[in-house]
């Protein structure tokens, strides 16, 4: 019983009675996928297990926070499993979100795959079992199955009944089809009400992730009192603890069969591409890479400069960035400088790399978008902008974002919006779509390039004080509809279907190693404001990422770490 004394919520009994929440569905209908091996197909093999995905639910309870009445969490069983699939465990989302999430079930594609526990564990109860005690609508009881010997529980039960649920309502796996997952961004604590004790729940991901990572997603979440939690674990990450109770699954069936082939990749990026929208007084605009060389783009050495080829195929390929090459603006054409920098809309393309995400249960598009040249920064100051001669300033930019798509449906799930040193996944629901379509919208910022889903300013440094970089973006007539202007340059699980371009494997940097000295930019700025304004915009701005100030060429998208690995989040 994890020592947790069982606990009263005073909770819903004033709310109305529950009901079912609205679901949110994509703007358009999803098209007749080309024919392939599994992709879309409902099921996904991961060896020993076959799993489905289950997106439609029964509403169990729900809580609401006594502190604010608008923040609530509902919970859910999966609801029309096909034959012979069992449940794992239920899912919760927060109700300031239309209902769209998904958990896994599963069946034994071999006998001993699944079993039933042998009990439950009482982790948490809005009821403290009193037999005086009148049963009340807004009581829940959270259990954790008990699994025999060699398997491994991969989520938890809500019940409104302290009896315990049947052993038959779940199944738990056997532990070599599991793998490590970690709790990641807590939903909601809830309190208690009469001890006020915190039941912490959150969302859960696979451990091992990335195009290689074989750890499954079960959309099931991780619930535990302070009472669960060693001494060890209170010195972790709050963000990234391992959830030792639960496990997600592993996919062990190496073909990847859920993977779109090449005609459902196109059909995907045809049916999905967002629209990139650039500032409407952004100055360095993107260009095909192509473009870029044929125009002037140089390799440089300590010793030597050369003009690259069309494809990059004069370019040092493979290996490590031993910081020998570097591509370069021509030094000793100005005017040809300026037209390189300025980038060509028109020849602008995606490029796109198809991988594997989530033991290949979903496929993640990523779109790399160029820009020869990225401009200086904007510094703001509370009420005043103030435009940084160089800080910020690059030859090349490379940025990116993703879409995850599911390989049960080909639904797009979530897209990833890459910001500079990080970036964020926004869901389905949350995004802009182009009109009559499931494309969204990508905002990307003034001169830096980063992206973003909706339009307005974005601070890089400190809301509060109104201190450090901005990141603007609006609609424009400058933009690029990257469902019909991409290339796929990489799609590794396909073998050679993808030839990749010679100059992807440039490991080198797209641009020369300079130090602009933007920090003493910023110095002779912030000694012309007040002493105690001065503090704080040195406070911020020190934590901003070097790259701002120029002192790194930037890379290409194979040496980028999420290239094999998983985004930032």
């Amino acid at each position: 019983m994890f020592g947790c004394k069982c606990l009263c919520w005073n909770n819903l009994t004033e709310f109305p009675p529950l009901k079912q929440p609205q679901t949110f569905s994509l703007p358009a209908s999803l098209p007749h996928w080309p024919s392939g091996q599994g992709f879309a197909s409902g099921r996904i093999n991961l060896g020993d297990l076959e799993v489905a995905e289950i997106t439609s639910f029964e509403l169990i309870w729900r809580y609401v926070s006594p502190r604010d009445k608008n923040k609530s969490v509902s919970f859910y069983r999966p609801d029309n499993l096909p034959n012979s699939f069992h449940c794992l465990g239920h899912y919760c989302q927060p109700d300031s979100h239309l209902l769209r999430g998904f958990v896994l079930v599963a069946r034994d594609i071999v006998k001993s795959a699944l079993a039933k526990p042998l009990d439950y564990t009482l982790v948490w109860s809005s009821n403290d079992l009193s037999e005086d005690e009148p049963k009340s609508e807004g009581c829940a009881y959270f259990w954790l199955p008990k699994p025999p010997r060699g398997y491994k529980p991969v989520g938890f039960l809500v019940t409104t009944s302290p009896t315990k649920p049947d052993l038959d309502q779940v199944r738990c796996v056997r532990a070599d089809l599991t793998d490590k997952c970690e709790a990641r961004r807590v939903i909601i604590t809830a309190l208690s009400d009469s001890l006020r004790v915190p039941l912490f729940i959150w969302k859960t991901r696979p451990s091992d992730r990335g195009m290689s990572g074989k750890g499954v997603s079960a959309g099931t979440f991780f619930c535990r009192t302070p009472l669960m939690i060693s001494a060890e674990e209170m010195e972790e990450e709050e963000e990234d603890r391992l959830c030792n109770n639960i496990a997600c699954l592993k996919n062990l069936d190496p073909s990847l069969h859920a993977m779109p082939n090449l005609d459902q990749i196109h059909a995907l990026v045809q049916h999905y591409g967002p629209r990139v929208f650039f500032h409407p007084d952004e100055v360095y605009l993107p260009s095909s890479v192509s473009w870029f060389f044929k125009n002037g783009a140089v390799l440089c050495s300590s010793d030597n400069q050369e003009p690259v080829d069309e494809n990059g195929s004069n370019l040092p390929h493979g290996g490590a960035n031993d910081k020998q090459f570097w591509i370069d603006l021509p030094n000793n054409d100005e005017q040809r400088n300026k037209f390189l920098k300025r980038g060509d809309l028109e020849s602008a393309k995606l490029y796109v790399h198809v991988k594997p995400a989530f033991g290949g249960t979903f496929t993640d598009l990523v779109f790399w978008i160029f820009c020869p040249f990225n401009g200086p920064a904007t510094l703001k100051l509370g009420l005043m902008n103030l435009s940084l001669a160089k800080t910020g300033q690059h030859v090349c930019d490379w940025e990116h974002f993703t879409l995850r798509i599911s390989n049960f449906s080909g639904e797009l799930h979530a897209v990833y919006f890459s910001q500079h040193s990080g970036g964020e996944w926004v869901e389905a629901q949350d995004l802009e779509f182009v009109d009559g379509s499931n494309k969204a919208v990508v905002y990307s910022s003034k001169h830096g390039h980063a992206s973003f889903a909706r339009s307005g300013m974005y601070l890089q440094g400190s809301d509060l004080l109104g201190i450090g970089i901005r990141n603007d973006t609006a609609r424009s007539d400058l933009f690029v509809d990257s469902c019909s202007k991409y290339e796929v340059v990489a799609a590794e699980y396909l073998g050679g279907a993808v030839v990749e371009p010679p100059w992807l494997g440039y490991m080198r940097e797209w641009g020369p190693k300079i130090v602009y000295g933007s920090r003493t930019e910023i110095e002779r700025l912030n000694e012309r404001l007040p002493w105690r304004l001065r503090c704080w915009v040195d406070a911020v701005l020190r934590k901003l990422p070097v790259e701002l100030s120029g002192e790194e060429g930037p890379t290409g998208p194979k040496e980028k770490n999420n290239w094999f690995g998983d985004e930032r989040w």
